[in-house]
C-alpha cells in the first residue's frame, strides 16, 4: 500500500503495499483500515486493488493499493508505524523479493529526497512498477515524482506490465486486529507484535 501526504496538489507523501500470501486481498483491505489508527495521521484517498504478476519474485499474483496520507510524523517514524503494521499480518523476510502476507513502503515524502540505511525516498524502483504507478495515477494524476517525468509518460514505458484493476477497498477491520494493534502500540508483549524488520 503505498501511502502520501500532500501540502499541494503535486507535491506529497505516498507509501505502498502489496500481499500474495494468505488471503492478500483481505489483508490489503484491512491494512488500509489500520493506516487510519496510526497517530497523527489520516487517509486522504485510497486506490482500488489492483492484481499483477509477480515482478522479480516468485508466488501467487499479488493484490497492490496505493494511499495518500496526511500525517504529522517524520519519514522514519511513519515507516515505523508501517512496520508495525506488517508485523501484525505476520510478515516474515526469509530471502529478498521473497511472498509475503503484507509489504508497506512509503514511496513519496512531500518532494523529499532521503537517503538513509534504512530509507530511500523517492522509492528506488518505483518507476519501474506499473502496480505502483498506475494506482498511484489514479489518485493523484498530477503528482511529481522528483527528477522524473510525468506519471503518464511513465505508465507508458511499463505497458508490457500487465495489470488487472479491482474494486475499491472496503473498510473490514476485525475487532481482534484493532486489539492486537493496541497492544503493539503500547509495547506489550504479545506473539502478533514481534519486531519489525
Amino acid at each position: 500500500i503505498p501511502t502520501c501526504d500532500s501540502k499541494t496538489e503535486t507535491d506529497g507523501r505516498c507509501a505502498g503495499s502489496l500481499a500474495n500470501l494468505g488471503n492478500a486481498l483481505q489483508n490489503t483491505q484491512q491494512a488500509i483500515d489500520l493506516l487510519r489508527k496510526i497517530p497523527k495521521t489520516s487517509v486522504e484517498a485510497s486506490s482500488s486493488l489492483y492484481q499483477t504478476a509477480p515482478v522479480d519474485a516468485s508466488g501467487d499474483d499479488y493484490i497492490n493499493a496505493v494511499v495518500r496520507l496526511k500525517t504529522e510524523l517524520d519519514a522514519l517514524t511513519l515507516l515505523e508505524e508501517l512496520w508495525r503494521i506488517e508485523t501484525l499480518f505476520g510478515r516474515e523476510r526469509p530471502f529478498r523479493n521473497a511472498p509475503r502476507t503484507l509489504d508497506m513502503d512509503i514511496l513519496l515524502y512531500d518532494s523529499d529526497c532521503i537517503q538513509t540505511e534504512r530509507l530511500c525516498i523517492p522509492h528506488p524502483r518505483m518507476t519501474e512498477r506499473a502496480f505502483v504507478l498506475v494506482p498511484l495515477h489514479e489518485i493523484a494524476p498530477d503528482l511529481n515524482i522528483p527528477g522524473k517525468d510525468s506519471l503518464d509518460t511513465l505508465i507508458r514505458h511499463l505497458a508490457h506490465q500487465k495489470i488487472k484493476r479491482g474494486r475499491a477497498p472496503q473498510q473490514r477491520l476485525r475487532c481482534r486486529q484493532i486489539q492486537a494493534w493496541s497492544r503493539c502500540r503500547s509495547g506489550r508483549s504479545d506473539t502478533s507484535c514481534r519486531s519489525g524488520g
